[in-house]
């Protein structure tokens, strides 16, 4: 499966998620981002990024390449003050509009077969214990367009199937299924794809806390529905 489940990250057994400790939830988020996020263009953009030697003279003597990954913050000296710089130069640029119309191919298909979307969605929220009326409610999304994504007649978003897998608490395979069917997958160099990740790996569905997070590195267009709490 696409989508970077084999890179999958957890910190210290969730221990530290239970503690009350405000900052720790954010504290991990940098560690996950720093050590995952990988668009090489803006890090190395950064002042102060100094570029790893990505070539070496390997124990045979031949001249060999290191993975790309040696270039992610993690591995740099000033990892906190580079990351901090980055932080600052973020702007949520994610796409808003939280459905597709499907093509004439598409819906010439859809006679013959249920689309993928709709008939995986029921067993999926199944699974996390909720309904699609209930999932729709949490949905900053006019009920109208729920329904028809439901019925398999409009396509979710990237942003939608983000902002469904955090409302309803799904699990990690589920989501990444949803995208697949969608056409979609986690990506590392998507800031928006890398912090939600961290939170449905770390299961962090608190709102407060998911809010923070989604702040921290400025992701303000999933569509969720704020309560007054939050």
């Amino acid at each position: 499966m696409r989508g970077g489940g084999r890179e999958r990250l957890l910190f210290a057994g969730k221990v530290w998620y239970n503690h009350g400790m405000k900052s720790e939830h954010l504290r991990a988020l940098d560690e996950y981002f720093c050590a995952l996020y990988s668009d090489y263009v803006k890090l190395s953009a950064i002042e102060g990024y100094v570029m790893p030697d990505v070539l070496y003279v390997a124990s045979d003597g031949n001249i060999a390449r290191r993975d790309s990954s040696c270039m992610r913050l993690c591995h740099q000296k000033d990892c906190e003050q580079l990351l901090e710089r980055l932080k600052a130069s973020l702007a949520d640029t994610t796409f808003t509009f939280s459905f597709a119309f499907p093509t004439l191919r598409e819906r010439l298909a859809g006679l013959f077969h249920k689309p993928a979307f709709a008939k995986l969605l029921p067993e999926t929220l199944r699974h996390c214990g909720e309904t699609a009326e209930d999932a729709g409610k949490k949905l900053d999304i006019e009920p109208r367009f729920w329904d028809l994504m439901v019925k398999g007649k409009l396509y979710p978003e990237k942003n939608t199937i983000l902002a469904l897998a955090l409302v309803c608490r799904m699990q990690w395979q589920d989501v990444l299924n949803l995208l697949a069917v969608c056409g979609f997958e986690f990506r590392g160099d998507e800031v928006r794809d890398v912090v939600v990740r961290f939170l449905i790996e770390n299961s962090i569905f608190n709102e407060r806390m998911r809010d923070e997070c989604l702040a921290e590195y400025k992701i303000y267009n999933l569509p969720i529905r704020r309560t007054q709490n939050s």
